[in-house]
This record gives structure tokens, sequence and C-alpha cells, in this order.
């Protein structure tokens, strides 16, 4: 499951791009959703590698 997790922002990403085409809006105005997602996934990354170090021991 853990080796999976770069799936989640690519279909996310992937997701978010097809809404902006067929709304006909740029990639450019699109933009700041990227970084949203981008950001929202980094956080979610680092809590569960947080939870797998904090559940080794």
């Amino acid at each position: 499951m853990i080796r999976l997790f770069f799936l989640i922002p690519i279909i996310m990403c992937a997701i978010w791009w097809w809404y902006l085409t067929n709304r006909g809006y740029s990639l450019k105005q699109g933009l700041k959703g990227f970084i949203y997602i981008l950001l929202f996934n980094a956080i979610i990354i680092g809590f569960f590698v947080m939870m797998i170090f904090v559940t080794s021991t």
C-alpha cells in the first residue's frame, strides 16, 4: 500500500486537469489548484510516514 502513495497526487492532478479542460480554463488559471493538491497530498503522505515510524517500534 505504501508503495502506491505516489499515485494519489498523480490521479488527483489528472482529475483536476480534466476538470479544467472540460470547463475551458487554461492550466495557468488552474495552477493554484495544482499547488493545493500537491500540498494536501504532501501533508497526508507525511502523516502516514510518521505513523509508520511511530508504530514500528
